[in-house]
């Protein structure tokens, strides 16, 4: 199914946040998601299902300054 993410659409196979992330390969800590401008909590990834054209935001912290 086609998604956007951080306003790039992507194709993927995830059917849900969890699967996305293992699909990115994103970092166990530092990593923050929003489903269509809506903060879901790490714990609640998996319940989070994804749909054609769900706009999902990622943001990874940074060190430095």
């Amino acid at each position: 199914m086609k998604i956007q993410i951080n306003n790039k659409e992507v194709e993927t196979k995830a059917l849900n946040l969890s699967e996305l992330a293992q699909e990115m390969a994103l970092p166990e800590k530092g990593v923050a998601v929003a489903v269509n401008n809506k903060m879901v909590p790490r714990a609640q990834w998996a319940d989070t299902a994804l749909t054609e054209g769900i706009a999902v935001v990622i943001i990874k912290a940074a060190c430095g300054g």
